[in-house]
């Protein structure tokens, strides 16, 4: 490839082997091969440029998640597997289920150790797991809400991430008007099995994110 003609393309495009590097390296470091932690991030690297957020963002929600998933496992294994995450311009959105609230609270502190995290969003909820066949369920949710957004052209729904837990689905993204946001909702209700919807998507144009202090906020809005 021709180093002048690099050099005329636009700065995230230039900079996606170097973030492919960088955040292929964090991975393998934290995580020793797990693949989950680029889900919970969001898209990969490769439709990261055609995210609202960009490449650099995206690389930044990715380090994140790195960064709380080695928190948890040196403070608290378990987290690693009864958690999940989505990560969006420095929101952090925790879900999945523990034991005791304590458990609950440890990992929100821990999150909020990670650098450039914004707002730690807690939607964790306190109680014993539903099993392998709420797990199945809760995954089946989220795989038939994603086909729905895939395939609705007035949907960008690479800008979206989907939480199952317990029957409630978990929207979190960037939406471009607030029919889009209604209408994602609402394709998450016609889903079988959804007990209800809970939104924490911004508008495009609306305010970005700022640091937030350091607790956990009140939940997101039911849609």
């Amino acid at each position: 490839m021709d180093a002048r003609m690099m050099a005329d393309w636009p700065r995230e495009i230039r900079l996606v082997p170097v973030l492919l590097v960088m955040m292929a390296a964090l991975l393998a470091a934290t995580l020793g091969g797990c693949t989950s932690l680029a889900v919970g991030a969001g898209a990969t690297v490769a439709t990261a440029a055609a995210e609202e957020r960009g490449v650099t963002g995206a690389a930044s929600d990715l380090a994140i998640a790195a960064t709380i998933t080695s928190l948890w496992i040196k403070n608290d294994p378990r987290l690693v597997t009864d958690l999940d995450m989505s990560i969006s311009e420095g929101r952090v959105l925790l879900t999945g289920t523990v034991a005791t609230q304590a458990r609950r609270l440890e990992a929100v502190r821990l999150a909020w150790r990670a650098s450039g995290v914004k707002t730690v969003i807690n939607e964790i909820e306190i109680r014993q797991p539903g099993g392998i066949s709420g797990y199945a369920r809760d995954s089946w949710i989220t795989a038939q809400l994603v086909g729905r957004l895939s395939f609705d052209r007035e949907v960008d729904y690479i800008n979206y991430t989907v939480e199952t837990v317990n029957r409630t689905v978990y929207l979190m993204g960037i939406a471009q008007d607030q029919a889009e946001i209604d209408r994602v909702a609402g394709h998450a209700r016609q889903v079988r099995y959804v007990r209800r919807v809970v939104s924490h998507v911004r508008l495009k144009n609306g305010p970005r994110p700022k640091q937030g202090r350091r607790r956990a906020p009140a939940t997101g809005q039911l849609r």
